[in-house]
């Protein structure tokens, strides 16, 4: 990729000079609703909201949270937000009461938007006990001592629910805010401001939240767009939640810097992924590895023609050597690319491009982003180890986090004095730079001396025919400190015994490396955004052998 000169705009800005350029393409589209807008319609509607929130008292700085699935109210949320200089605070859409009370507290958040629920947790039940006054207010005069800093809360939905106030009326608040008062509040933005917080899963102890600011997503968004060949005629299907970077920056961000028409699906669902490829004729989709893995074996998958189809990005766990072959043969993928990154990196370190060898997209996860600095150390020594060396992956750059929010000592054990990212994920570098991430330190099982990386046995295990899908965790002995356990999940109608697993190990891999144990799973635990916890793995495999306390498992 070529060295790009940084934009030096905010989001409110950029969307702003998107919408003056191509004022009548189409921005966003749902294929499950009534909402189309063009660049011009999205951009008059966005500072529509922002007005509003300045009429219910939001100011610069001040976090709006949203706690929502991928419907329009988000992208109005986000880029009203950015118009005004707040910052917008992405919720998990499977926490519930204990996870959200955490994060609106220690997030400081003063107003919440908010939807029904997702799945099983009741988004309006939940607010009720953290205020349980709110049926006395009308949204805008929250009193919560669980919630010190929360004043408003905006329902995004068609029902009337007392105490919140409904985002239809937003529109009528709107009015009461002048053009100048909005072209003040707007002016004077900065955009190394901080615009977004988003929380990590917190796999250890509590989730912390990373402060990005316009100047990190637009741009880490920009290179993620070049490395896809966007354009204004590409359609890309947006089905990774938005409230992690994979929808807001490797998607929104990528998008909104090269004009490319948004496909939002509100919560993954292959056949409605599927529908919307065909329907809208998409040229690009992203998805974690079981998205991909899901499409391609939905039993209507032979029946649809997606002639369009050639980009996107699979990223958010370890990807599959098969499953990238089967994306790139069966979905007509060819131009498919990897990116490499964490939240505190916004995200993306690395990424492969279109014009990459098949060999290097699935082998790798490309090399440095433009603008940013990676090393890989010896993770005891701190020193830069040479090509072909296994260590951390370190980076630094203009994509790094500014902090974690009121956490300056985990700030500082995250980006070292010299402004270095330490990712605790191993990684190796070859001659040419291309990095292959090979597992998490945490993640490494150190079985009597050995080092066993999970990533390596989970290829392996990915070419047995009855596999769909794998993963290694380590877990305690008593005899060898950590021994390998392989959970799988096989393919429809197959079976499978655990030692002809061991076998197929054994018979191609040393023998340390073979399985202590093997569980057969339905499928595995995940975040919202498609991570794999691989923690509760270990806790679930620790209790069903019965081989110890978990919390002496250092988690990942």
């Amino acid at each position: 990729m070529n060295n790009p000169k940084m934009i030096e705009k905010t989001l409110g800005d950029y969307l702003t000079s998107i919408a003056d350029k191509y004022p009548n393409r189409t921005a966003i589209k749902y294929t499950d609703r009534d909402f189309k807008r063009t660049w011009k319609e999205l951009n008059e509607e966005a500072e529509t909201i922002a007005k509003a929130f300045l009429a219910l008292g939001i100011k610069k700085g001040d976090h709006v949270a949203i706690w929502a699935t991928n419907v329009p109210e988000w992208y109005l949320t986000l880029f009203a937000t950015a118009k005004i200089g707040a910052v917008l605070v992405t919720v998990n859409t499977n926490y519930k009461v204990f996870e959200a009370e955490y994060l609106l507290k220690q997030s400081d958040t003063k107003l919440l938007v908010l939807i029904d629920g997702f799945k099983d947790a009741d988004y309006i039940a939940t607010m009720k006990e953290l205020c349980p006054d709110v049926d006395k207010t009308d949204g805008n005069d929250v009193n919560s001592e669980r919630l010190p800093c929360l004043k408003t809360m905006v329902y995004a939905g068609d029902k009337e629910h007392k105490g919140f106030l409904n985002w239809s009326k937003l529109y009528d608040l709107a009015k009461t805010v002048t053009e100048e008062e909005f072209r003040k509040a707007s002016s004077g933005l900065d955009c190394h401001e901080t615009i977004n917080m988003q929380y990590t899963s917190g796999t250890t102890g509590f989730p912390k939240g990373v402060m990005l600011t316009h100047y990190n997503i637009i741009n880490n968004g920009r290179v993620i767009g070049d490395g896809m060949a966007f354009t204004p005629e590409d359609r890309l299907c947006i089905c990774v939640p938005m409230f992690h970077c994979f929808g807001l920056v490797l998607a929104t961000m990528a998008a909104i810097t090269h004009a490319t028409e948004i496909i939002p699906i509100e919560a993954f669902h292959p056949k409605k992924v599927l529908d919307a490829l065909q329907s809208e004729e998409c040229t690009a989709c992203h998805g974690v590895p079981t998205m991909f893995i899901s499409m391609l074996d939905h039993p209507d998958f032979p029946n649809y023609h997606l002639p369009k189809l050639r980009t996107g990005i699979m990223a958010g766990s370890p990807c599959p050597i098969k499953v990238m072959e089967d994306v790139i043969n069966k979905l007509h993928m060819r131009d498919i690319v990897i990116v490499y990154g964490q939240t505190e990196s916004s995200p993306g370190c690395t990424m492969t491009t279109t014009t990459d060898s098949i060999e290097k997209r699935v082998s790798t996860v490309g090399r440095a982003f433009p603008g940013v600095e990676i090393k890989i150390i010896d993770p005891e020594t701190g020193k830069t180890v040479p090509a072909g060396v296994p260590g951390e992956f370190c980076a630094r750059g203009y994509n790094i986090m500014r902090g974690y929010y009121k956490m300056e000592e985990a700030t500082k054990i995250a980006i070292d004095k010299d402004g270095w990212l330490h990712t605790g994920d191993l990684a190796v570098v070859d001659e040419e730079g291309y990095y292959k991430i090979t597992g998490r330190i945490k993640d490494m099982i150190i079985r009597g001396g050995e080092n066993i990386y999970p990533k390596e046995i989970e290829e392996f295990l990915y070419t047995l025919p009855k596999v769909k899908d794998v993963q290694v965790i380590g877990v305690p002995s008593v005899q060898y400190g950590e021994e390998v356990c392989a959970v799988i999940v096989l393919r429809d109608g197959e079976e499978m015994t655990e030692e002809e697993v061991k076998d197929a190990v054994r018979a191609s891999m040393a023998r340390h490396k073979v399985p202590k144990y093997v569980d057969f799973v339905d499928s595995f635990p995940m975040t919202a955004s498609g991570k794999i916890q691989k923690y509760k793995m270990r806790e679930a495999a620790i209790e069903k052998y019965k081989l110890g306390d978990a919390s002496s498992i250092e988690t990942a």
